[in-house]
């Protein structure tokens, strides 16, 4: 008999223990998320069943019930058969089980998570405990290195934050080109349902508000099932497996937000033919902006995560950046610091931006500039990202030369960034670290370490050796190349 007494905290542990099991076995914990999303699915269709008398979404014989009754071989046998019938089928199901495959065959181990999952009463939970379980599944499976997943899941602080600068509103469409295990969509589900009390505005959002996107069948998989224990997309998912980037967007939207894959395309994607593009180039993040760009309404928003070559790369990237600047108002640049994603060592940015009106100037937010999060013992949590927030909705620099050297909010005029070398947005706003001299080779150093020959000194120093402080003065206007001292 399922009981459903069972905490969210020791309920996520018991998912991820028999994860931890199956991992000894060679089945990845990606295989594993997969899996039981399948397997969930079913379980929560026979709840449907059983405690409301509904009639079931899953055609008879390929059932729950159908599942749980059987051992060995005639269960792989079983779950196969059902795995590929509902991959056929042309809705909301169809997309959770889209190109489905077993990966977990033997039988033994198949039996341990049909049994795990059959314990508990999942339909009856409430949509935040369920919703949350799996969120926090999906992180620990972002979490796996061997797995690469950490790719698909932005780190939700930094998501919520976003969401809170952007301020969705209810009645307004919302668009993911790049969806990954659903995140940005799901928050601003999150932040917009309590706005209205309408019946019409609620079923709105729920059913034709959000829009997502992405060319990874494991990840549509995912981002479905997400949105799904959360209540939204009960008939038909919001997202969609296919290439956004392989024709013009046949819908604008109010709202994108987004973080694209970094990087070229992936081996064996299909070439873009984009006339509509401002264009081309085979960078894939430069891509994905302009793809935002132009499915963006007169009026829209949009915040994305992009890397540091899209604030300076030459060619493709100006000419983008010269549009940004010309038609769009690109109004916000958050830098991050590296340490807060999965992937390790990612340098990105938050381009916040709305169509419709030019460029007049920019505010940036140095959020790297001596800022350390690792993953183990420093990670990102939303209230580190407080200050930018309270800066984002009250527009007063916090820089200053003289008196705040330390302020890490300040604006740059439009005509000043047009200057630049490249028409480049790759600018250190503060310098909130003293800027020092190497006692050596005069190079500038940031808190005297690093950067210089004082690594190759450091053994042969005496102890009366000085870096020698120098002033901040306009070192933020450098280029790398000055800053390195060559």
């Amino acid at each position: 008999m399922a009981t459903n007494n069972t905490t969210e905290q020791s309920l996520t542990k018991k998912v991820w223990n028999l994860a931890t099991t199956l991992a000894g076995q060679g089945i990845g914990f990606t295989d594993y998320i997969t899996q039981l999303t399948y397997l969930l699915f079913l379980k929560m269709d026979a709840e449907n069943v059983e405690m409301f008398g509904e009639e079931s979404a899953i055609p008879t014989g390929y059932q729950w019930a159908d599942l749980i009754v059987l051992d060995g071989l005639d269960l792989v046998k079983q779950y196969e058969e059902t795995l590929k019938l509902l991959s056929e089928q042309d809705n909301l199901i169809g997309t959770i089980y889209t190109k489905a495959q077993n990966k977990i065959d033997k039988p033994v181990y198949l039996k341990k998570v049909i049994t795990m999952i059959d314990e508990e009463q999942w339909l009856i939970m409430d949509g935040d405990v369920k919703g949350a379980i799996y969120e926090s599944i999906l992180e620990k499976n972002g979490q796996d290195k061997k797995s690469g997943a950490g790719q698909y899941f932005t780190p939700r602080p930094l998501i919520q934050a976003i969401v809170d600068c952007i301020n969705p509103q209810m009645g307004e469409t919302v668009c993911d080109p790049a969806c990954g295990t659903g995140g940005f969509l799901l928050t601003a589900y999150d932040y917009m349902k309590g706005q209205s009390a309408s019946k019409e505005k609620r079923d709105f959002l729920r059913d034709k508000a959000l829009h997502g996107v992405d060319n990874t069948p494991l990840v549509v998989t995912l981002a479905s099932m997400n949105l799904y224990l959360h209540g939204i997309g009960t008939d038909r998912s919001p997202i969609v497996c296919e290439d956004s980037l392989e024709k013009e967007p046949s819908t604008l939207v109010d709202v994108i937000l987004a973080n694209p894959p970094f990087g070229t395309r992936p081996a064996g994607s299909v070439d873009i033919n984009r006339p509509d593009f401002y264009v081309e180039t085979k960078n894939n993040q430069l891509n994905f902006l302009q793809h935002m760009m132009l499915m963006l309404k007169t009026g829209g928003r949009a915040a994305v995560v992009l890397p540091d070559n899209v604030l300076f790369e030459a060619g493709a990237g100006e000419t983008i950046r010269k549009r940004l600047l010309q038609d769009f108002n690109l109004h916000t640049i958050l830098r991050l610091p590296t340490g807060i994603f999965y992937a390790q060592g990612v340098k990105a940015n938050v381009l916040f931006f709305s169509k419709g009106q030019p460029t007049k100037e920019i505010w940036f937010y140095d959020y790297r500039t001596d800022i350390k999060h690792t993953l183990a013992t420093n990670k990102l949590e939303r209230h580190h990202l407080d200050d930018f927030v309270s800066c984002y909705n009250n527009r007063v620099e916090t820089y200053d030369a003289e008196n705040n050297p330390q302020g890490r909010w300040r604006k740059y005029p439009v005509d000043e960034i047009l200057t630049r070398d490249k028409t480049s947005l790759d600018i250190t706003t503060t310098l909130t670290s003293v800027l020092y001299t190497c006692h050596y080779c005069g190079i500038y150093i940031p808190n005297g370490v690093g950067g210089c020959c004082l690594s190759r000194y450091k053994a042969m120093r005496r102890p009366d050796d000085k870096i020698n402080k120098i002033q901040p003065s306009r070192f933020f206007l450098l280029t790398a190349e000055q800053r390195r001292g060559s």
